[in-house]
């Protein structure tokens, strides 16, 4: 791996940060703060964390101005030290760098158009009418279907799948196992036998868009699945079809949308939460980890459901209450009315 090394200076001026210490001092690297040594550089945004700054052997940290104190090195103010490193980041990135053009196993249909700049690599395959945008790069083994459309400097990672009629903005960056334009789960029942319905629908992805891996984006019974500008979704995701999510929302791994369900803008959904289908989620609704929700959230704020882990005997005791539940609201309404009474 190739090291990289940048003077402080560079990159307290890249991030626009105030710079307190020697402007000369190299970085070659990023680090925690337990973990860090000479020419590395690390930051604090948790507070859970600041115990770990007074000690750390960083040679330059990214941290507030209400925390600068506390460092015993040089340090970079921001008010924001998580964007600051998450800017950063890309400055050590060891990521190869893309070679433009069409490898010789790719499988590339004629009547695809596929960009001068863009990569291709090794067992791709693009089907018919496919457009594939500048500076798009699409990592080996990936699948494209007919009459998708790939918007410039999206990245594929291998074996990234695009079903057909599935439309990218740009930039998206599309992880490996990811599967966008999959069929949704539909099927008629008649007298207990199911029988499949068509899926004619498509997928449509905003710029900006991040789909992690393994993650699955069901096409549109119909009408299409939209997910907007700067929606970011974690691994191990599975949104069904005709899902419609706002902008700049995020959602971690393990979530499960069902059928139909919209969801607003600048929402975030915590890890394994699930939202029933045919649903509707105003903007900026947090749900923590495990939240079920089986009706429309009309209020933005952040919503909860379940119970945090216990020792299995109480566990078990709170169970058999839960079951009591209905009978002891009887029993509260019937002494309530012979209260008024």
């Amino acid at each position: 791996m190739v090291q990289k090394s940048f003077r402080l200076q560079e990159l307290a001026e890249a991030l626009g940060a105030e710079l307190r210490g020697d402007p000369d001092t190299a970085i070659s690297g990023l680090a925690t703060l337990q973990a860090a040594g000479p020419g590395q550089m690390s930051f604090l945004a948790n507070p859970a964390y600041a115990k770990y700054l007074a000690q750390t052997k960083a040679s330059a940290v990214i941290v507030s101005p209400a925390n600068a104190a506390d460092a015993p090195t040089n340090v970079l103010l921001l008010d924001n030290p998580y964007l600051g490193y998450a800017r950063i980041s890309h400055w050590f990135d060891a990521t190869p760098a893309p070679v433009a053009g069409i490898h010789p196993t790719a499988v590339v249909d004629p009547s695809a158009t596929v960009a001068d700049s863009a990569c291709v690599g090794p067992h791709v395959v693009i089907e018919a009418d496919a457009q594939i945008g500048d500076q798009v790069v699409i990592g080996a083994g990936c699948f494209i279907g007919a009459r998708s459309r790939i918007g410039d400097q999206s990245v594929l990672r291998p074996r990234a799948t695009l079903a057909h009629d599935v439309v990218l903005g740009q930039r998206c960056h599309i992880l490996s196992g990811a599967v966008i334009g999959s069929d949704g789960f539909g099927f008629a029942n008649e007298r207990g036998v199911w029988h499949r319905i068509a899926q004619v629908g498509g997928v449509v992805l905003g710029d900006d868009v991040e789909i992690g891996a393994n993650t699955t984006i069901d096409r549109g019974a119909v009408d299409d699945t939209v997910i907007g500008n700067g929606v970011k979704i974690d691994n191990l995701v599975q949104v069904a079809h005709n899902v419609r999510i706002g902008d700049h929302s995020a959602m971690a791994a393990k979530v499960g949308i069902a059928g139909s369900t919209k969801i607003g803008r600048h929402c975030v959904f915590g890890g394994a939460a699930g939202v029933a289908g045919h649903l509707e989620i105003t903007d900026q609704v947090q749900l923590t980890g495990m939240t079920m929700v089986t009706g429309d959230i009309a209020e933005p704020g952040v919503y909860s459901s379940g119970t945090s882990a216990d020792t299995n005997r109480q566990w078990r005791k709170n169970a058999v209450r839960f079951r009591q539940l209905d009978v002891l609201a009887r029993r509260v309404k019937e002494l309530e009315k012979k209260l008024e009474g």
